[in-house]
């Protein structure tokens, strides 16, 4: 990768794909050509980067030449028919569709928590975790470094953002249909009136929250929940910590927000805690219960980093935290933290099969 590096957005139409757009024309500009790829139905579509519009293009063999770092946020089918085909005319491919979490030779990686993991990767791919694990891990995986976590509970409220612009779309459409209104005080009486249309969800989210996210694992588990075990254990390289998560979908637009129980190997210090917290990369500590400052969704939301207050050591256990996390789903739970593996990527090496730094270029 020599000189300025191509970069190509595939989902630029999408929820996140917009978010993406945004932040790549408010940090540094590193890059030479910006490619914008969509689905078919999109190409011709003119978008705003950096100040100028980029005419939309749809995937195929000629879309990723000469892109040395491809960035995919679509469904997995789909970046599992390109991504690929990206990968193989040498780009390196930063993917958040899932698609490709957990397999050999991918690497997982959150830039403030193991940037290093991103150096070897023979597939030509690494990916983020999804945006409930991008939601809490900087601020547990650093107090972990402190600490040395053995246990977390979760409990997950979600955006509905999450369910990209139709989760949003339904929740907009709900609240026009129970603005106003007496509803929500009768058994039904908020189904009945939103009928059957309730989006992406199982049931409305106006006027109600819907515990689950995702799709039926074993034993009842849900895949979001099962997702934010496995890739929690993978970035802290803690292939055993005992998980328990439940997913909460509630009528908030965009921004996760996370209630953490989390136990450690020794005694902990909630002083020490928000000392910890306040100086973290990424992290902001907002929290002041005296003066009604702590994280809500409604405050964080179109801000990067992850804010967390309500820290409190456990009532009764000497070893554990109690806090909370808010962080905008859209940002660091997906679009920033996919710009900031490019970034890591374009700054430490120049070769897509991940075999070290080129000449001149400082280490990850």
């Amino acid at each position: 990768m020599t000189g300025r590096p191509a970069l190509a957005v595939v989902g630029a139409t999408g929820a996140v794909g917009t978010v993406l757009l945004q932040i790549l024309s408010q940090r540094a500009d590193i890059w030479g050509d910006i490619r914008l790829i969509a689905s078919p139905r999109s190409a011709g579509r003119k978008l705003t980067v950096r100040g100028e519009e980029v005419e939309v293009i749809p995937p195929g063999d000629e879309a990723f030449d000469g892109v040395d770092i491809a960035l995919f946020d679509v469904p997995g089918e789909v970046a599992a028919r390109w991504a690929p085909v990206a990968a193989a005319q040498g780009a390196v491919v930063v993917d958040n569709s899932g698609a490709f979490r957990g397999q050999d030779g991918v690497p997982l990686v959150v830039p403030e928590i193991n940037p290093h993991a991103a150096r070897q990767r023979p597939r030509g791919i690494v990916t983020g975790p999804g945006a409930l694990t991008l939601t809490l891990i900087v601020a547990v995986g650093a107090l972990h470094a402190e600490f040395d976590l053995r246990e977390l509970t979760v409990s997950a409220c979600l955006a509905v953002s999450g369910a990209g612009h139709a989760g949003v779309a339904a929740l907009r459409r709900q609240l026009s249909q129970v603005a106003g209104t007496d509803l929500g005080t009768a058994p039904g009486d908020v189904r009945r009136a939103v009928g059957d249309d309730t989006g992406p969800f199982g049931e409305p989210v106006a006027l109600n929250v819907v515990p689950w996210a995702g799709t039926l694992c074993e034993e009842g588990w849900s895949s979001q929940e099962m997702a934010l075990r496995e890739e929690t254990r993978a970035i802290l390289g803690l292939p055993r910590l005992p998980v328990a998560v439940t997913c909460v979908r509630v009528p908030v637009i965009t921004g996760h927000s996370v209630a953490v129980h989390a136990r450690f190997e020794n005694e902990v210090s909630a002083d020490r805690a928000r000392e910890i917290l306040a100086t973290a990369p990424g992290v902001v500590l907002c929290d002041d219960p005296a003066a009604g400052e702590w994280p809500a969704p409604a405050d964080v939301v179109g801000t990067d980093p992850t804010w967390a207050g309500r820290v409190r050591r456990a009532l009764d256990d000497p070893t554990a935290l109690e806090l909370f996390v808010c962080g905008d789903n859209l940002r660091k739970g997906a679009a920033l933290n996919m710009v900031q593996l490019a970034e890591l990527v374009a700054a430490g090496t120049d070769d897509a099969r991940g075999r070290g730094p080129g000449p001149g270029t400082p280490p990850l």
